[in-house]
């Protein structure tokens, strides 16, 4: 597996700050019927883990269904040799919320960084096996949400694996129609 920078300890820290806000006042899967939870069928419906963020998991818990993915057939960086972990979760009611990972608990914000270097979080425009209402019907996010997905997602890219995955999505995308969630100004980092 790729080995990251990022230690146990810092993944447990930016799990236990985000696990304290929630992208809206309550529990988006109640509108969705948990959509981004459930089995997409005969599509690959996962997310692959951060380097090193495999740390905080066990292949024992059961809640997951584990796939180790060679970097050289799929669109990762250079820089990542190897596998890469591939998870599925096991739905909503198999659903370890404490040990989610850190896409789950960003999604719907993805980072961004600009040409100019510029860290940003934007919604996730990727296109998905189902339909979230927070993406579609734009709907505001808690400003704490935001605040504490951006700390996450700062220390994060100072790894220099993640640092990459996040730069070749960024130019992949690039930063035509680019919105960003809020102004860089407004962003106020949190201690992890």
């Amino acid at each position: 597996m790729i080995r990251s920078t990022i230690t146990k300890r810092k993944y447990r820290a930016i799990y236990r700050l985000l696990d304290r806000v929630s992208p809206v006042p309550f529990d988006c899967g109640t509108v969705c019927g948990a959509a981004c939870c459930m089995d997409g069928g005969d599509e690959e419906h996962g997310i692959y883990l951060l380097p090193g963020e495999d740390k905080v998991h066990s292949r024992k818990d059961g809640w997951l269904t584990w796939q180790a993915e060679s970097t050289e057939e799929y669109d990762f960086p250079e820089s990542w040799n190897g596998k890469v972990d591939f998870v599925r979760c096991g739905g909503p009611a198999e659903c370890m919320r404490h040990l989610r990972p850190i896409q789950c608990r960003s999604f719907p914000l993805l980072p961004h960084i600009t040409e100019d270097g510029e860290l940003q979080l934007i919604y996730d425009d990727a296109e998905l096996p189902y339909c979230c209402p927070l993406i579609e019907d734009e709907v505001d996010l808690e400003q704490d949400f935001i605040r504490a997905t951006y700390t996450v997602w700062k220390h994060l890219v100072r790894d220099p694996l993640i640092y990459d995955l996040v730069a070749l999505d960024s130019r992949e995308r690039g930063d035509e129609d680019i919105e960003p969630v809020m102004d860089q100004v407004q962003y106020l980092e949190w201690d992890i």
